[in-house]
């Protein structure tokens, strides 16, 4: 167990993470020549698209240090705010952490955040400036934050670039120095921690961990301590590029199990594994189970692919742990899922992995955030939806998640960001100046405004320098109403929204004015109403497409015309009546583009 090391690259996005895990497995040999490529580790082609890492990957490799060989355990982790679970995951699995800081940008929230929860599960810390090699590269005033933040000395600090490999022996002789073998007693009771599960079509669930105390051999039977069902180790095996069999895995060591398990709710992430003749006394503290920020409706778009969406979101929810859905049903889309989301960047990953892995075609309502409803019973009640809203009269208050914003932002666009926050109807709390030219600021939000389009705008208007980190701190009372949309008089439940009052009148108009440009032209005309409660606050008319049935008249009396057109109306309004009126899946996807 000595020669073993599992450590975890932490960071903010973009900092170069994953450059630096290409280096450190091209610096070890664990890759052929061709399995090289950039960003080896990020293998779905979504990640390679976006540039993102979105799943942390784990993976081994061999270095020979002093004419001993140790087994180094990397596992590469996001940087977004929405992956924060991936990376607390990947934390509890390790002894040690590369903090990684880009030198043209110095530290940002995204790093303070991971860095206090690696220092929260007590992991040694290896400080990595990166990208050295930038001419806007700030490599000695990046120093000084790392040691205002960290307290470590200016020499533990290694200068390294990702991209050309310079430093990349220094950090590996500082991972076998510094961060300390994994402890645990190789003939102990069976303990192994589940850190991460994939489906595979032919073998079933292949489960991830890392084994704590005891060993587990080929062929021994086991029981998952959470779920109690019992099952064969057909296989396990350590993870390389590919998975690579082995006859044992002892303590300290990271790897895979596979033991033709089919239904997906047998493993959960965080439970332990154990002996079923010698099992341990207690499961591993596993992870605190995620709570999602962000909720909104999935739907498929034919309706009797509902099975189908339900055994996709099941795999889906294996290799994303911080997914959850439960059944819901809409008049307007049929059967569908309530899915809680841990932010909008996540939303759209999971509609975009579900259409790629499993040809899901999904519909998307308009995501909102969980409110604590207050009845004049005194009953308290959780709306994840709208629609699920008591009447007016019954209710005595509603309370809103908040959260606790860090930005971090520059002087430039100091003003305009606190001003972006107060328009959220945000709370200053805090203003610290980090250096001369970084301030760090702390808002009281609420959850809901930060929930669209927040992310963007702060980026936009600080020219990408501003960073957030946020953290759920409480509820409070909230001036909310419910804003239906009718068409033609008839609610459509998918874009009803909760809204606070002063913006109600604003947000009803601009919407009826998006779904005008939306909905197709009939052959009536369609009335599309904003409306609080029975208050009709902003209408639009989507006008009739006219057959012109006076052509024929060129002459004679005006009653023929008159009788002509009289028909008509009573043609239009038979069919006001039976018509009804399609709303595109552009239009619910609009009300989210709204600006």
């Amino acid at each position: 167990m000595n020669t073993i090391r599992n450590f975890c690259i932490i960071a903010h996005i973009d900092h170069g993470k994953s450059t630096l895990a290409d280096r450190l497995l091209e610096f070890t040999q664990t890759l052929t020549d061709k399995e090289k490529h950039e960003q080896v580790l990020d293998s779905m082609d979504l990640e390679r698209e976006k540039g993102i890492t979105i799943k942390s990957h784990a993976i081994q490799m061999d270095y020979l240090y002093n004419g001993t060989t140790y087994t180094l355990n990397l596992i590469d982790t996001p940087g977004h705010v929405d992956f924060s679970y991936e990376v607390s995951r990947a934390i509890a699995s390790c002894e040690g952490a590369l903090l990684v800081v880009d030198a043209s940008q110095g530290i940002q929230a995204q790093t303070i955040s991971n860095l206090y929860l690696a220092i929260g599960h007590d992991l040694e810390i290896i400080p990595i400036v990166n990208k050295i090699d930038m001419d806007a590269a700030k490599v000695e005033d990046v120093k000084d934050q790392i040691v205002d933040l960290l307290g470590c000395r200016r020499d533990d600090i290694i200068a390294a670039s990702a991209k050309t490999g310079v430093g990349v022996d220094a950090i590996l002789e500082a991972i076998i120095n510094r961060i300390p073998p994994p402890v645990g007693d190789p003939n102990a009771p069976l303990q192994a921690l589940i850190f991460d599960s994939v489906f595979n079509s032919f073998r079933g669930i292949i489960a991830y961990f890392k084994v704590f105390n005891g060993t587990l051999r080929k062929g021994d039977m086991v029981k998952f301590f959470n779920t109690n069902r019992e099952y064969d180790a057909d296989e396990v095996g350590i993870l390389r590029l590919k998975m690579v069999p082995k006859d044992s895995i002892s303590a300290g060591d990271v790897g895979y199990i596979i033991s033709g398990i089919k239904d997906s709710s047998e493993v959960k992430v965080g439970d332990t594994i154990t002996h079923v003749d010698r099992p341990c006394d207690k499961g591993i503290a596993g992870f605190e189970d995620v709570k999602p920020m962000v909720f909104a409706g999935l739907y498929p778009v034919e309706a009797d692919d509902y099975e189908d969406l339900r055994a996709s979101l099941e795999k889906l929810k294996l290799n994303d742990a911080s997914l959850t859905y439960e059944p819901e049903s809409s008049l307007a889309l049929g059967f569908g899922f309530r899915c809680g989301f841990l932010g909008l960047l996540h939303m759209e990953i999971v509609q975009e992995r579900l259409y790629r892995e499993f040809d899901m075609d999904v519909i998307t309502t308009v995501p909102n955030v969980s409110y604590s409803v207050y009845t004049t019973k005194g009953e308290v009640i959780d709306i994840h939806n709208p629609s699920g809203l008591p009447a007016p009269t019954l209710i005595d208050r509603i309370e809103e998640p908040t959260i606790r914003a860090q930005i971090i932002t520059n002087n430039e666009s100091l003003g305009s960001v606190i001003k972006l926050c107060i328009d959220k109807r945000g709370v200053l709390k805090n203003q610290v100046f980090l250096t001369t030219n970084r301030i760090e600021l702390t808002f009281i939000m609420p959850l809901s405004e930060i929930v669209f389009d927040f992310y963007d705008k702060l980026k936009s208007i600080s020219r990408g320098y501003a960073s957030l980190d946020y953290h759920i701190e409480g509820h409070q009372v909230a001036n909310l109403v419910r804003l239906d949309i009718l068409l033609n008089g008839e609610m459509v439940d998918a874009l009803s929204t909760l809204i606070h009052r002063d913006y109600a009148y604003n947000f009803g108009r601009r919407m009826c004015e998006k779904l005008k440009e939306l909905i197709p032209r009939q052959q009536f005309d369609i009335a599309i109403q904003a409306a609080i409660g029975a208050k009709i606050i902003a209408r639009e008319t989507v006008k009739a497409l006219r057959k012109d049935v006076t052509a024929k008249c060129y002459g004679g009396d005006i009653t023929r015309k008159r009788k002509l057109l009289e028909k008509q109306k009573k043609g239009k309004k038979r069919m006001r009546q039976i018509g009804s009126v399609e709303v595109p899946q552009q239009a619910f996807l609009a009300v989210l583009k709204m600006d």
